[in-house]
């Protein structure tokens, strides 16, 4: 009982605002509202609606009639937190937590909320701070209703004080700078490690998809890892990164990177973009979908985007899965197979039940084999270190001697080559 008194309730209002061009349709965009609440361990969901709007009110988001028949609900159901499935401004928060006596978290609140109750490299971490910062300070005058108050002066000596807002927001901007530095840091010694990964002759494979698509599911099966995979948004935040060897014998690096979502706060496309680095290198890239998803189209183009966003080029040989078969129904599994089939880079698998994983695996050696080419090296004899160099990534398909050197035909990666020319 006392555990269920420190757990706080919550209620989910997904705004369906017509004037949107760009508006989700009103169901599956509450259903997703509901699930990232449930991605927080100390939430209970009591409640959700759809609240169907002409268009946002400046100062309140809802109107005054809306707002006293919610606030009626929430007093009924005793209701903690009300969680805002869009964007509020803050003067908006401000009112409503005014009128509803609640507390109040918009989309990018909760997200952060999830990312930080999840981070757990010293990357990760200081990342969300970081984000979380910006998001705070565009929210001060949540906090400072008194915008006159002054602080650091008598008027007749220096000038006026700073308002309050302004010691906040000076004060956040220093503890940014602070945060900037220790996450260079730490993205100093990614890049070593990363330089490092580079010699290895492997190419690396990035599953990418919408949160909850089934990628950790899918990374655990075919690496043995024990990564975290829960049917919830946001299971696996950092990155992590397994050897696999393919059934024909080349070997990849496979990496599992942070689901993406809809309307993807700024703050954390920018907070996240030295993390989703892997995917910026990726030799082969794995678009994960959850095919039984009723918005999986919608999710789909969402991913392009962010990976648009994030300088992935449109080039860059790309697998798309089709993934969750087993929570389909029969005639609906058979469809997806069928049109995958007929379609060049499509696979419908269950990485659950492990079915059509073996096509495609013999489909990402076939790609990560492309993604090496032969060339013809001259070597004179004075070229120890890079000949030694090449035995070692072990892509030396044939040697013969000359009267001047080496005549080495090699089989690498675009990767390899340039490491090569920078001996």
């Amino acid at each position: 009982m006392e555990q269920d008194q420190l757990r706080t309730r919550a209620w989910v209002l997904h705004p369906d605002i017509k004037s949107d061009r760009n508006r989700r349709p009103a169901g599956p965009a509450l259903a997703e509202g509901v699930a990232l609440a449930a991605a927080l361990p100390d939430l209970d969901v009591i409640g959700s609606e759809v609240v169907p709007l002409p268009k946002p009110h400046a100062g309140t988001l809802f109107g005054s009639g809306k707002i006293a028949e919610i606030a009626a609900r929430l007093a009924g159901e005793d209701i903690d937190l009300v969680l805002i499935d869009g964007v509020v401004t803050p003067v908006q928060q401000r009112n409503l937590e005014k009128e509803w006596s609640v507390k109040l978290l918009d989309r990018t609140g909760l997200i952060l909320e999830i990312f930080s109750d999840r981070a757990r490299t010293k990357e990760g971490v200081l990342q969300v701070e970081m984000a979380a910062l910006s998001y705070q300070r565009t929210r001060l005058v949540r906090a400072w209703t008194h915008l006159e108050r002054q602080r650091g002066g008598l008027g007749f000596v220096g000038g006026p004080g700073e308002t309050q807002i302004e010691a906040d927001r000076r004060a956040i901007d220093d503890q940014l700078v602070r945060l900037r530095r220790q996450l260079d840091k730490v993205i100093k010694t990614r890049t070593l490690h990363r330089a490092a990964r580079a010699k290895i002759p492997y190419p690396i494979v990035a599953l990418v998809g919408y949160t909850n698509a089934g990628k950790s599911t899918l990374f655990n099966r075919l690496t043995g890892a024990d990564v975290m995979a829960e049917d919830m948004l946001f299971a696996t935040l950092d990155p992590t990164m397994r050897r696999v060897v393919l059934p024909d014998g080349p070997e990849v690096i496979l990496s599992d990177t942070v689901g993406f979502i809809s309307d993807l706060p700024t703050e954390l496309v920018a907070a996240f973009r030295a993390t989703l680095e892997e995917v910026l290198g990726a030799d082969l890239i794995v678009h994960v979908r959850d095919i039984s998803h009723a918005e999986t189209e919608a999710q789909a183009r969402d991913v392009e985007a962010i990976l648009t966003s994030l300088g992935v080029d449109q080039d860059r040989p790309r697998i798309e899965l089709w993934n969750k078969l087993d929570l389909l129904p029969d005639e609906a599994a058979n469809a997806a197979r069928t049109r995958a089939a007929r379609e060049p880079g499509v696979f419908a698998i269950s990485a659950l039940t492990g079915e059509g994983l073996d096509p495609l695996l013999a489909e990402i050696a076939l790609a990560v084999q492309g993604v090496r080419h032969e060339t013809v090296l001259h070597l004179d004899f004075a070229a120890g270190k890079q000949r030694a160099w090449l035995f070692r990534q072990d892509i030396v398909q044939s040697e013969a001697q000359t009267e001047t050197g080496f005549d080495i035909t090699v089989l690498w990666t675009a990767r390899q080559e340039a490491q090569f020319g920078a001996l």
